[in-house]
């Protein structure tokens, strides 16, 4: 169970990094502002839907999906 939660921290690290990217590469790239909005919009949505797949995961209740399994 240990080896699942440290799992679960190297995922959400990587995927903060991976945000973070995308926000900075959105700021120094002089889009138009709807598109810089949609963008971080759409990249926060999926962000927070990887993030709700590795919980159900997680606790067991997750279906079989192309994500690795953490438990």
């Amino acid at each position: 169970m240990i080896s699942a939660l440290v799992t679960l921290i190297i995922y959400l690290l990587v995927l903060g990094i991976l945000i973070a990217l995308v926000y900075y590469v959105c700021d120094a790239i002089p889009l138009p502002d709807p598109i810089n909005r949609i963008i971080k919009l759409a990249v926060v949505v999926i962000a927070a839907l990887v993030i709700i797949i590795l919980l159900l995961n997680l606790v067991g209740v997750g279906g079989d999906l192309s994500l690795p399994k953490l438990g």
